[in-house]
Order: C-alpha cells, then sequence, then structure tokens
C-alpha cells in the first residue's frame, strides 16, 4: 500500500525540526509582541520599534531567499531577477498604501502627492481598484506570477539555461528598473512610494501595527518553510532534483521539463511578491532601487552562504548578510561592499555547502 504524501511529509521531517519550529512560533507570536507592547521602554527587557522592524524586514528577506532556494538549491535555475518580483509585489501593496493616504498629504489632494507634483489631474487606468486591500494582495502575487508565467515559458521552451538564463533574468530586472525610473510610468520615479500612514484605517506605525507586520511576516516564512519542506519530499520535487542533475535523462523517461521548471519558476516569484508585500509597510518606502542588479544578486548570495537546497540554509544566510550589512553599514559604511564581497569568495572557496553544510558536517562528526 503506498503511504500518502502527507505522511511521507511528516516522517521526512525530523523531530528537531518540528521542535524549532513550535519554538520559533512561540518567540515570533508570543514572546517578542508581549516584550513590545507590555514592556516598559526604561525595561531591559522592552524589544524597541528598531529591533521588531528589522527583524520583520529580514524575515521577508529570508522568505526570498527560501524561493531562490527552490528554483536554484532544487531546481537547478539560477535567477538573477528575483529583486524584481518582490518589488513588484511591493509597488503592487504599495499603491494601496499610497491610497490610503488619502488628503492627509502635503497637498490635500486625492490624488498621491507625486501625481499632483507632476499635475497628473486623475489616476491611471492600472491604478484602478487600488483602494482595495484585497486587490492589492491579490495583485501583490499575480502580477509577480503573471510575469514569471510569461517569461518563463518562453525561457524554458526555448531550452535556455545556465549563465545564459541568468543574464537574461538580470536584463529584465535592469530594464524594468529603468522603466519605473521614469516618471510618466505614474510609479513615483526615482522616489517611487513613501509617507505611508494607514493600514485598513489602522495608523501604520503604531506598536501593534509593527507587531502584526512582524508576526505576519514569521507566519509566511514558517508557512514557506513547511510548503517547500512538502514539495522536495514529494514526488514533483524528485523530478525537479532529476531535472537539475541529468534534463535529458528525464526527458529520456517520458518528463517534460518546461512544466516542472515553470511550476516552480512561478511559484517562487509569487512568494516574492508576498514578501515585497509584506516588506514594504515595514519599511515605509519602495523605489525601482529594489530592481537594481546588486539587490538580486545579493539573494543569491544569501542562498549561497547559508547552504543551497537546504531550505532553513537560506534563512540562515539571509540573517547573516543583513545582520552584518546592519553593522558595517553604520560601523564601516565605505567598506560593506568589500566585506560582502569578501563574504561570498570565502564561502566559494572553503564553504561550498554554506553554514548549513558546515552544520552538517560537525553534527556527524558528532
Amino acid at each position: 500500500m503506498r503511504t500518502p504524501l502527507t505522511i511521507r511529509f511528516l516522517q521526512a521531517t525530523p523531530k528537531s525540526g518540528w521542535v524549532a519550529l513550535v519554538l520559533c512560533a512561540v518567540l515570533a507570536f508570543v514572546v517578542m509582541p508581549l516584550l513590545h507592547l507590555a514592556v516598559p521602554p526604561e525595561s531591559p527587557f522592552h524589544v524597541s520599534t528598531y529591533v521588531i522592524t528589522l527583524a520583520g524586514k529580514i524575515m521577508c528577506y529570508a522568505i526570498v531567499a527560501v524561493a531562490m532556494d527552490l528554483i536554484w538549491g532544487y531546481a537547478g535555475i539560477l535567477s538573477l531577477g528575483h529583486g524584481l518580483f518582490f518589488a513588484l509585489g511591493g509597488y503592487a501593496f504599495g499603491m494601496y498604501l499610497m491610497r490610503q493616504i488619502g488628503r492627509d498629504g502635503s497637498y490635500q489632494s486625492d490624488l498621491p502627492d507625486f501625481m499632483v507634483f507632476l499635475d497628473w489631474k486623475e489616476l491611471p487606468w492600472y491604478w484602478t481598484g487600488s483602494d482595495s486591500f484585497l486587490w492589492a494582495l491579490f495583485l501583490a502575487v499575480a502580477l509577480p506570477g503573471l510575469v514569471a508565467f510569461i517569461f518563463g515559458f518562453f525561457a524554458f521552451r526555448s531550452r535556455i539555461k545556465g549563465v545564459y538564463f541568468s543574464i537574461i533574468t538580470q536584463a529584465l530586472t535592469f530594464a524594468a528598473m529603468l522603466l519605473f525610473f521614469r516618471n510618466e510610468t505614474g510609479f513615483g520615479g526615482n522616489n517611487g512610494f513613501t509617507d505611508f500612514k494607514r493600514i485598513l484605517g489602522y495608523s501604520i506605525t503604531s506598536p501593534e501595527m509593527r507587531v502584526i507586520l512582524f508576526s505576519l511576516s514569521a507566519a509566511l516564512l514558517m508557512a514557506t518553510l513547511l510548503v517547500g519542506r512538502y514539495l522536495v519530499v514529494s514526488k514533483f520535487g524528485r523530478v525537479l532534483a532529476a531535472i537539475r542533475d541529468a534534463e535529458s535523462r528525464t526527458m529520456f523517461l517520458g518528463y517534460n521539463p518546461l512544466w516542472y521548471k515553470l511550476a516552480i519558476w512561478t511559484f517562487s516569484a509569487m512568494l516574492c511578491g508576498l514578501a515585497g508585500a509584506l516588506y514594504v509597510p515595514q519599511v515605509g518606502i519602495i523605489n525601482p532601487s529594489e530592481m537594481s542588479a546588486a539587490n538580486s544578486i545579493e539573494i543569491a548570495i544569501w542562498a549561497a552562504v547559508g547552504g543551497r537546497g537546504t531550505l532553513i540554509g537560506p534563512v540562515i544566510g539571509a540573517a547573516i548578510v543583513n545582520l552584518s550589512k546592519s553593522f558595517f553599514t553604520q560601523a564601516f559604511p565605505d567598506y560593506w561592499l568589500f566585506f560582502l564581497g569578501a563574504l561570498f569568495v570565502g564561502v566559494t572557496l572553503w564553504l561550498p555547502d554554506g553554514v548549513a553544510g558546515l552544520w552538517r558536517k560537525w553534527r556527524n562528526r558528532a
């Protein structure tokens, strides 16, 4: 009798993984909110707004890193354009946040301030429905997914892969960045969207909203890890691994790599869009720089530093790199990029399996 996939998923996940997940849930949904809301600021146990916001931002980055791992670590598809999908999700939700400002902007107009400044008379047609929270969430998922599906269909059907695919994804992201920099596109030009006020009528800067956004980021990260684990232990995940290791042999066995690669590619883009939608209200700004080539390359570095093909590794990599970035950009702002380059070179030379691989080796020795 064949074992159902859900049972095999539960059996394949070690007990320590479930314990870690429960502990993280308690920390994210109970401990951190209480320490931020219930403990007075003068107490040494108080968790500041800065820590809550930084942790929420890093968890959004971690979701993108896991999305990268699903396509790179398990399907062998290296994307240097995932910053585009992240930014599209952020812009989609940012449109809603701009509409929520209402007449509280500098020009006290129903139009966003940048449109008033540029002498726009009405909202563009593609802003229709942007005042709806549910539509904004749908758009944050559907838009990156649609772009990824169309691009991936033609790329995978043409059997473009390897470094050529990576270069094309970076070219697509760079073209989108140049488009969003233009004022006439209706997305704020180089300044993007900022000065947000409310979500669903509640102040975006209130401690309660900060905690809600932090907890939602944690919940999405946990759900991403669980769904990712479910996928990689399934038949779908095994076929992806076969395509990664020997695509021609997989085709000979009767599998069409196009639809498998397209499915995981589109799903990965949609995860990035959701992460972008959570990221924007926490940092308070979204602009075309999120689509820069450097940002997309940095996403690949998160996965490489943490360890490809491990799911938890990219989470660790995103945390290490971004916490280091927060420190170095304040203490040594002129040397941050040198540190990032040295970190990537060092991992490539001495830790090919990343931090997660190093931990696995130590555990096996023990």
